[in-house]
């Protein structure tokens, strides 16, 4: 018996919400934390972050970018995937800051949302930056003005809100005199990279959830393994929340480039086969 799907969301042209019925997952879920999916029996194992949960609801969110996403995709409301395990990772430790600053880029908003939530719940104060390429590609805001006090968004284009990277964000928050305990970082690797290098200038702790390629998700199969500080860990049990400050992220940027190559050439067949008929 497989995991049925009861709702499916456009939010963008590339960005879906699906809430699957999981009610031994939802139950233990917590902010931080993912699940490992596969669409069938004979498909390939991907890690996706939890969005929220409700009663036995666990909802996820993801881009369309590979083989496994558009078979994903399309599947409808009242079908089934075949495997759905988790909740797996270590969940994020948000407990004893006064003021947090959370930022998300792209779809790792909706890795950031939670985050955001349990900081609130803590009872931090919370200014979240979301960044995205332009206004069509804007995810969750209104989700996100409601659990934080202070919501800035930012487009590479202008063409929704203020013009910029969230990095800029960043530096005009501080530059006005805010002041954070922690801020908790996701999105590109690159992204998590420069706001790492800029918060390391002002002696900000900073924590990234990092994404690296997965399969097992319980540290068996090593394909997970970053270099934190000069030591081998792995996102799937020592993480996927880091140290940003510690984060070895060109060789995440390597790494996590090594098969998209075989991942287009997939992706262009599965496209072809169907174009074919």
């Amino acid at each position: 018996m497989g995991y049925i799907i009861r709702r499916k969301e456009i939010l963008n042209n590339s960005v879906v919400r699906m809430d699957i019925e999981a009610p031994d997952v939802a139950k233990h879920a917590k902010p931080g934390e993912f699940i490992i999916l596969r669409v069938d029996e004979a498909g390939e194992r991907i890690p996706l972050t939890i969005y929220k949960t409700d009663g036995d609801l666990v909802s996820i969110i993801y881009q369309i970018v590979g083989l496994t996403t558009m078979k994903l995709n399309e599947k409808e409301e009242g079908s089934e995937i075949a495997t759905f395990v988790g909740p797996l990772g270590k969940p994020s430790e948000l407990a004893g800051y006064k003021k947090a600053l959370v930022i998300g880029g792209g779809v790792g908003s909706a890795i950031a949302y939670p985050i955001a939530c349990g900081f609130k719940k803590e009872g931090a104060m919370v200014d979240v930056i979301l960044g995205f390429r332009n206004k069509d590609l804007v995810i969750l805001e209104n989700d996100f003005s409601k659990a934080c006090d202070n919501l800035y968004i930012y487009t590479d284009d202008g063409s929704y809100k203020e013009k910029g990277f969230v990095t800029n964000g960043l530096e005009k928050l501080i530059n006005s005199g805010n002041s954070y305990d922690v801020c908790f970082v996701v999105g590109p690797i690159i992204m998590m990279k420069n706001v790492s290098i800029f918060t390391k200038k002002y002696n900000i702790k900073t924590i990234v959830s990092m994404n690296p390629l997965m399969i097992d998700g319980t540290g068996m199969c090593g394909c997970c393994r970053l270099m934190i500080d000069g030591k081998m860990k792995f996102a799937c049990i020592d993480g996927p929340d880091f140290d940003g400050h510690k984060v070895d992220y060109d060789e995440m940027i390597s790494r996590n480039g090594m098969y998209k190559d075989i991942e287009r050439k997939k992706r262009d067949e599965y496209c072809n086969l169907f174009k074919g008929n």
